[in-house]
């Protein structure tokens, strides 16, 4: 067990150079920060007296215009280089976060909401292209799966810490601790400290991108046209699986909210070990990769299962049964992301895996650009039980088309990834 551990998981750590190392520190900082706006963003708004509606139409907003600017912001980080496209998405949108809590005027509300989905997507399309150029064939898929372990489990740690926040602050200002101010204050605090996260990425320096000349053939024999045919390939699972998310996600912290009534820090709690059952199962990921025979075999067996639990959340009335699905739907559905994302990146050429990342993130965001919006119009009228099944049939539509696309692969892409 004890050589395994070695195999697996330190000596390729060990392999890391200063820079990665720099880049995971800018995870753990964002994961910390930026769990306890996820948690009480839509809490906060409604406590404000904003309907459901209209936080759908906010919580849109950024995907819309991330949807719109993300082909050419895609090339542009292709230009300009990650890093400093990595360090423009930090700092202005810790800016449009900032306006988002503060502003009080519905249109200058609306205008943060979309100007953090256009500099957010300075850093979503980036980050893929930066690790590839941070790793190499031997410890590639452990730093995707790192990058993905340590943020969510951060963010436990940072939704434990900011459930007990709004109870300090409602102190601290005199108001109860579910009073919007209350929550506007621990908003505010996690948007300042969040932008520390520029600390390591400036001191990083950007390398090359090292390449085994099979790793450079593999990428640049294919025409022109394939590449096209394998990008739509690509990102259809996205795009079916962004629905599905869009619709009910988001919603997570509210339905347990309306369902079961459930205090703040046991909420709190809930999500700090949702984000710590991810990190766990993103860095059992790899090692499950290589019992499976590949990444597509096993983000296909952990996303089927993870539908599973979903189920369970929205039909069994028991909040301990719904919490434990809960924590293993999220651990066995994002154990997923990384390895797919590393197999999408390898199958990119560097000079176009800006591009390509941005059109994997642009058929993610198709489904958020409306379906907060659309879920919030549901939830009024019929609450959350057609967007569970909704979100089970797209999940099932998005697992079958990946298999379909790529379980011919395997073999090629694992071989290639483990040389």
């Amino acid at each position: 067990m004890l050589q395994n551990l070695n195999t697996h998981y330190i000596q390729p750590i060990r392999t890391f150079k200063h820079d990665a190392r720099l880049f995971l520190w800018m995870t753990v900082i964002n994961g910390i920060i930026f769990s306890g706006w996820q948690l009480f963003f839509n809490i906060y708004m409604l406590e404000r007296g904003i309907t459901r509606e209209y936080l759908g139409i906010i919580n849109s907003l950024p995907s819309l215009t991330g949807l719109l600017l993300g082909i050419p912001i895609g090339r542009l980080s292709d230009c300009i280089g990650r890093r400093r496209a990595i360090i423009i998405g930090i700092a202005l949108s810790s800016l449009a976060f900032f306006g988002q809590v503060t502003f009080k005027q519905p249109a200058l509300i609306l205008l943060m909401s979309a100007l953090t989905g256009i500099f957010n997507m300075f850093t979503i399309v980036s980050v893929s292209p930066l690790m590839m150029k941070l790793s190499d064939l031997n410890n590639r898929t452990l730093l995707f799966s790192l990058n993905y372990g340590l943020q969510t489990m951060a963010g436990a740690v940072g939704s434990l810490f900011a459930g007990q926040l709004p109870a300090l602050f409602g102190n601290i200002l005199h108001v109860g601790p579910t009073n919007a101010v209350a929550y506007q204050a621990v908003l505010i605090t996690t948007v300042l400290l969040g932008t520390t996260a520029l600390i390591p990425i400036s001191m990083m320096k950007e390398p090359q991108t090292p390449q085994t000349p099979s790793e450079t053939d593999l990428r640049t024999t294919s025409p022109k046209s394939g590449l096209t045919r394998l990008t739509v390939k690509l990102a259809a699972p996205n795009f079916l699986i962004g629905i599905g998310a869009a619709i009910l996600i988001p919603y997570m912290n509210v339905f347990f909210k309306d369902r079961f009534q459930i205090s703040d820090s046991l909420l709190g709690l809930l999500f700090s070990l949702s984000s710590l059952f991810i990190g766990i199962g993103s860095l059992i990921g790899p090692r499950l990769t290589t019992r499976l025979g590949g990444k597509i075999r096993t983000v296909a067996f952990t996303q089927l299962a993870s539908v599973v639990f979903m189920l369970m959340i929205g039909f069994i009335p028991s909040l301990w049964v719904a919490g434990f699905a809960f924590l293993m739907r999220a651990a066995l559905m994002n154990m997923s992301a990384p390895l797919y994302s590393a197999f999408c990146m390898e199958q990119t050429s560097e000079r176009q895996q800006g591009f390509v990342s941005s059109v994997m993130n642009i058929a993610w965001q198709i489904g958020w650009s409306v379906g907060p919006y659309l879920s919030g119009l549901v939830q009024v009228r019929y609450g959350f039980t057609p967007l569970f099944i909704t979100t089970t049939v797209l999940y099932l539509l998005a697992i079958s088309s990946m298999w379909r696309f790529f379980s011919g692969t395997e073999n090629v892409s694992t071989s290639v990834a483990t040389a």
